[in-house]
């Protein structure tokens, strides 16, 4: 039977690789809940067991039942009924209902409110398989943010209200942020909120480019002070799609067309307050901004994981001069860097979900959970920010690189099918118009490059570099393979820092001119080293890393050096002769 989590030894590796078993006894509390709930995990064992159950079943429902309708959903789309409602493509609809009747949309929502308790690094890796099934889909079911957001901030009474049935999939949810003047400077958002004499919320405004606008469940950023103009003035308010909320438009995209991007009018819609007032950007949207990332940092790689699937079959198949094309050395780099391509973004954005999962349990416990001392409480909350510290970088790292891997793999792949990838016979045009739009929602690459070069500068990269090459002690020092290829990376961290030492030495605005060449050498260290670490595993994957990892380093190292030279030259001629190189604004008639 085909199954998307067994035919995929990469993610298997890493689940097996990575330790699921810390990450379970965090999420478990210490596998607390298996008093109140049966069926919930009673040890490490019990719970990475049911763990990989829940991706083989995933990975089933992906490969049968999914990605079969893929195609057809791209072609049908969804409808704007007269009404204002909207009606899914039916694979959409199907999939929806499959996931809700596999547990799986509640996917980290506690125990109580019918979810099944899992780490946010297994709900990465079915957010992989599920993109590489179908993309549009994965903007429904990566949405569980919304769920954990309710679950995070609001009352008890809105999370008894809302969450069992976003659980159940019998609701789904949207994030409702951009307006038509707010789309990455959310501080600029208008759409207000406001109460009545008996203090009910209601909600008034436009908000466009919002993605299942038409769920069941809106959270919605409003502007709830009308004297403060920034982001200080803004509140999260949730919202029933009902009656007094329109679906104006869904808009005519490139891509991902199984999912329904809508404007909103919202026309003095009733509503509920989540946490407190003037929290809602500063404090519950950005806490909404790693898994954001790094949820479309999945459903990238699960684009690219498809696309590469598609190359490479048809170059092992293809004959040209009475030869398979995969013969070709041309050819064969397009698969092999491909191929290594699509592990780097796995590896960089499983490697951060994990140091999320970190956190989270360590801000949970904080503000839950039981300490003998105040020594342990101290060291508790230390360990969350260490760990926020890193996030702060390296899920815009994930974000980044990944949505532009999936760029790079799906322009390859046609390229290595040449006519016929062009053609809609073949997946892989389908895929190319899926991928641009990973590179601009949930924050453009530009952005994601700023967000991630703060860390870069600051020597968080180093921090992590330094932690992830000095290896824990209960794990074998790095073989006789991976210690040179480390001292190269070590060697490349010294580079990386003189280049950040001439960066804080410039005027104006030098760092963000080079801050996207800054942090392509933080990932390239920071994949590399991870995939050394691989490389030791005994694992039968293990020889497979090595090979990984010296193709990585051959490749990034000499780049590292030429981001070196030119980060170092000093020229910054796009700042200073701006309008002379990009030419005169066109007029438009």
């Amino acid at each position: 039977m085909a199954n998307f989590y067994t035919d995929n030894d990469d993610i298997q590796f890493l689940f097996k690789h990575m330790d699921i078993a810390k990450l379970a006894g965090i999420i478990e509390e210490d596998f607390s809940f298996h008093d109140e709930f049966d069926f919930a995990p009673q040890d490490t064992a019990d719970a990475v067991d049911n763990y990989e159950r829940i991706l083989d079943n995933l990975g089933r429902l992906c490969a049968e039942e999914i990605a079969p309708t893929a195609e057809e959903t791209d072609n049908v789309g969804n409808v704007l009924n007269d009404d204002g409602s909207v009606t899914y493509a039916p694979g959409i609809a199907n999939a929806i209902k499959r996931l809700g009747q596999a547990d799986a949309m509640g996917f980290t929502l506690p125990y109580r409110f019918g979810g099944i308790n899992c780490p946010q690094l297994v709900y990465t890796m079915t957010n992989d398989m599920v993109s590489r099934a179908d993309a549009a889909l994965m903007n429904v079911y990566g949405l569980q943010g919304i769920a954990e957001t309710i679950n995070a901030f609001a009352s008890e009474e809105i999370k008894q209200q809302y969450l069992p049935k976003m659980a159940s999939g019998d609701w789904t949810g949207a994030m409702v942020l951009t307006e038509p003047d707010a789309g990455s400077d959310l501080q600029a958002v208008r759409t207000k909120a406001y109460q009545d004499e008996d203090g009910n919320w209601f909600i008034h405004g436009v908000k466009r480019f919002i993605t299942n606008g038409c769920g069941e469940v809106l959270l919605v950023l409003c502007r709830t002070e009308p004297d403060i103009s920034d982001g200080r003035g803004l509140s999260l308010l949730v919202a029933d799609r009902g009656p007094k909320v329109k679906i104006r438009r869904l808009e005519n995209k490139l891509g991902i067309h199984g999912s329904p991007t809508c404007e909103i009018f919202f026309d003095n819609t009733p509503a509920l307050l989540i946490g407190e007032r003037q929290r809602g950007l500063i404090t519950y949207v950005m806490s909404l901004m790693n898994g954001a990332r790094i949820g479309i940092a999945a459903q990238s790689i699960g684009i690219g994981e498809a696309a590469y699937r598609v190359a490479r079959d048809y170059g092992n198949s293809r004959k040209q001069f009475d030869v398979t094309i995969d013969s070709f050395p041309a050819v064969r780099e397009l698969l092999v860097n491909m191929q290594v391509d699509v592990q780097a973004a796995r590896t960089l954005t499983y490697h951060s979900t994990f140091s999320v999962d970190i956190e989270v349990g360590a801000l949970r416990k904080q503000e839950f959970g039981e300490f003998a001392d105040a020594d342990e409480k101290k060291a508790n909350r230390q360990l969350a920010r260490k760990f926020g510290r890193y996030n702060k970088m390296l899920t815009p790292m994930s974000k980044y690189y990944a949505s532009e891997m999936s760029m790079r793999v799906s322009n390859d792949s046609i390229a290595v099918l040449g006519g016929s990838g062009y053609m809609k016979d073949y997946a892989c045009e389908r895929l190319m118009r899926d991928a641009r739009i990973t590179t601009i929602y949930e924050g453009t690459s530009q952005l994601q490059v700023l967000a991630a070069v703060a860390g870069v500068v600051s020597g968080t990269c180093e921090t992590v570099l330094n932690e992830l090459m000095e290896k824990p002690a209960n794990l074998d020092a790095w073989t006789a393979e991976t210690a040179p290829m480390i001292e190269q990376i070590k060697a490349g961290l010294v580079d990386l820092k003189e280049c950040i030492d001439f960066v804080k030495a410039q005027p104006g605005q030098y760092k963000d001119l080079y801050a996207r060449k800054l942090v392509d050498i933080g990932v390239s260290l920071i994949v590399g080293t991870l995939f050394c670490d691989q490389a030791t595993s005994t694992l039968p994957m293990g020889k497979t890393k090595l090979a990984v990892a010296k193709r990585w380093l051959a490749m990034k190292l000499p780049e590292n050096r030429m981001l070196k030279e030119q980060i170092l030259s000093g020229e910054q001629e796009i700042n200073l002769n701006f309008e002379t190189l990009a030419g005169p604004v066109p007029v438009v008639e």
